[in-house]
Formats: structure tokens, C-alpha cells, sequence
């Protein structure tokens, strides 16, 4: 097993110097102008090592997300003719979804919020190393509580942790970016990561391994919201005093962002909330963060 760990982080780290000098030789979207030019979508590295060495079915889940979100980060911004989505918001939906289904038959209900573990992950990749900081505190902390409760597989955690730190160093520089299809990827393992050990302590504490599955990326979910909400919170108090409005935001506010924000959330809200703009005054509704849920970019000022 530890033949193969270390192998996932050569590799990793081979991979990533490999599809950060092609995307900077290549004319395609995938080179960005931002920070003087910056190879997006390098993420791909880590996502080719989680398929080739977390065992099956669950590399399935793993590979089915991450191209769907590769897809998103070539032709994302591309419009829909007269539908309120990008194809990036398509693709990466049927992604979620063939997480969910395929999902379902191993893990139950609880491969609905693996698939949208991918929701938190994602807004914490928004500046140099803060996916992969979340990422490696994430497995670091799960791990230590494997051996606490006597849970020795903890073989995935292990590659997903190789093939981040293999990746991290440039993405911390600022001289790659992880695109779609890393923090999918890295989302989805954590996601199966945590269903197997939950339903392992669903099966010893008699509530059942479906439960504990269940139970188990649900609290991943939450914890790493607000520990991404953490990482992130000063940017995320820019952002939302200067491009929200909204003044003075409290931490539940930066939660819910993580767990709510960006352009999939958005378009949820476009769908339920339409033009109506909702004003929260309530002030134990506004400390839990329930303006930045409820606030509608396609709203009528």
C-alpha cells in the first residue's frame, strides 16, 4: 500500500509539471491571462492519479465527475441559446447526477451529498492554495480519526492526499490554477472517503452502514463549509461588502456562500427567486447568514 501511495505523488507531481508546460505551450482557453498567464485546469493531474489508483467502483465516480467537469473548464462560458445556464452549469449538473445515481447503488442516499460535496469545494478554489489546504486538513483530520476508531482502510484518503500534495506546491505560487476538474475530483473522493468511514461506524454503533454513510459526508459537508468559510474569510468579506452589498457581514454569511455561492447557486435562485428580491431583518436570521442565502443577483434593484 505504501509502494502505491508514494507512487501517486511522483506521479502526481510528474503529471502536473507535464500539463502545466502543455496548457502554457497551447492556444486554448485553458491558458489564462490572469496573473501575467496562468495554466488552468492543471487539475487534471491529481484526477488521472485518483483514477488510476483508488480502487473500483469507487474510481468510477471519481472519473465520471471529473470529465464532465474537464468538459466545463474547456467550453464552460458558452451560452445556451434561451435557457438561463452555460454549458459548463449543464455539464457539470449531468456530472453531479451520474455521481448520484451510480453512487447510489453503493453508498444509498448518501451519494446525493457526495455529489454535492462538490458545492464547497469548489467556491474554496478561488485563490492560490486554498482548495489544496482545505483538501490536506481534510484528509489529515479524517485520517487521525480513522485510527482513533480502529478503521484501518484508510488506503483512498492516503491517494487523495499523495496526489494533492504532488500537485500543491505551484498551485500555492499562484502558477497554476486547479480548475473544475481537480476540485470536483478532490470533492467526490473526500464525498466516498467519508460515506465508507461512516457507514463503518454505522455498522458498529447499530444505526446501520446506509445511516452512518449518510451521516458521515453530511457533517464533511458542514465542516468543511465553515472550514473553507475560515480559509477564505477575508476575500469573502470583500467580495461580499463590494460586490453584493451587503454591509458588515457576519461568519454564518461566509458559510453560506461557501455552501450556497457561485454560478450553480445562483442559477438555483434565478430558477426558484426569478426577479423578487427577499430582505432579511430578522437579526438571528442575519447572523446565520440567511441574507447572503437569500440574495438574488437577478433581483430588481
Amino acid at each position: 500500500m505504501y509502494t502505491q501511495i508514494f507512487l501517486a505523488f511522483i506521479i502526481s507531481v510528474i503529471l502536473t509539471l507535464l500539463f502545466r508546460w502543455i496548457i502554457q505551450k497551447s492556444s486554448s482557453s485553458l491558458y489564462t491571462s490572469i496573473r501575467g498567464g496562468t495554466p488552468r485546469a492543471v487539475g487534471i493531474a491529481p484526477f488521472i492519479v485518483m483514477v488510476i489508483f483508488i480502487n473500483q467502483p469507487f474510481n468510477y465516480l471519481i472519473a465520471a465527475i471529473g470529465i464532465f467537469a474537464l468538459f466545463d473548464d474547456i467550453i464552460g462560458r458558452e451560452k445556451i441559446k434561451e435557457l438561463p445556464f452555460e454549458i459548463g452549469h449543464l455539464s457539470r449538473g449531468v456530472g453531479m447526477l451520474a455521481v448520484a445515481v451510480l453512487g447510489f447503488f453503493y453508498f444509498g442516499p448518501a451519494s446525493i451529498l457526495i455529489a454535492l460535496m462538490i458545492q464547497p469545494i469548489n467556491i474554496s478554489d478561488m485563490q492560490p492554495g486554498s482548495a489544496c489546504s482545505t483538501v490536506i486538513i481534510i484528509c489529515v483530520i479524517i485520517i487521525l480519526l480513522t485510527f482513533l476508531a480502529g478503521y484501518g482502510d484508510y488506503y483512498i484518503l492516503s491517494v487523495i492526499l499523495a496526489a494533492c500534495t504532488g500537485y500543491a506546491p505551484l498551485d500555492y505560487r499562484g502558477k497554476i490554477m486547479m480548475g473544475e476538474v481537480g476540485n470536483h475530483s478532490f470533492a467526490v473522493g473526500l464525498g466516498i472517503s467519508c460515506a465508507l468511514f461512516g457507514g463503518y461506524l454505522g455498522s458498529i454503533s447499530g444505526i446501520g452502514i446506509q445511516n452512518g454513510s449518510f451521516s458521515g459526508v453530511l457533517i464533511l459537508f458542514i465542516a468543511s463549509s465553515i472550514l473553507i468559510a475560515f480559509i477564505r474569510r477575508k476575500n469573502l468579506n470583500v467580495f461580499m461588502e463590494n460586490r453584493l452589498g451587503i454591509k458588515n457581514p457576519y461568519f454564518g454569511d461566509y458559510v453560506m456562500d461557501v455552501m450556497t455561492g457561485g454560478g450553480l447557486g445562483d442559477l438555483v435562485r434565478r430558477i426558484l427567486l426569478k426577479s423578487h428580491k427577499i430582505v432579511i431583518k430578522n437579526k438571528f436570521l442575519v447572523y446565520l447568514g440567511f441574507r447572503r442565502l437569500f440574495y438574488n443577483p437577478h433581483a430588481v434593484r
